[in-house]
């Protein structure tokens, strides 16, 4: 992927998350976006209340992953990261 394309989406990433934190955020947690590879994965890492709730899974693949996909057609997958 050219830096110019890898710009461009994380731009467009960094949008539709801005547009979901808010209901994340409601419930005491938060999302960060860390990156995109250059298979089109976007990594994030959820924070506050998401990292540690049972369904945070279920809310990055059905919420955000499927939020983003639909945004940015050429975005694969939405990955969750832990930062040590």
């Amino acid at each position: 992927m050219t830096d110019e394309k890898r710009v461009e989406l994380t731009g467009k990433v960094e949008n539709v998350i801005a547009q979901i934190r808010p209901y994340l955020q409601q419930d005491g947690g938060d999302i960060q976006f860390v990156g995109i590879t250059d298979e089109n994965i976007v990594n994030v890492e959820l924070t506050g209340a998401c990292g540690s709730c049972p369904y945070s899974m279920m809310t990055l693949k059905g919420g955000v992953e499927a939020a983003v996909k639909k945004a940015i057609p050429e975005i694969k997958a939405v990955e969750a990261i832990r930062s040590y």
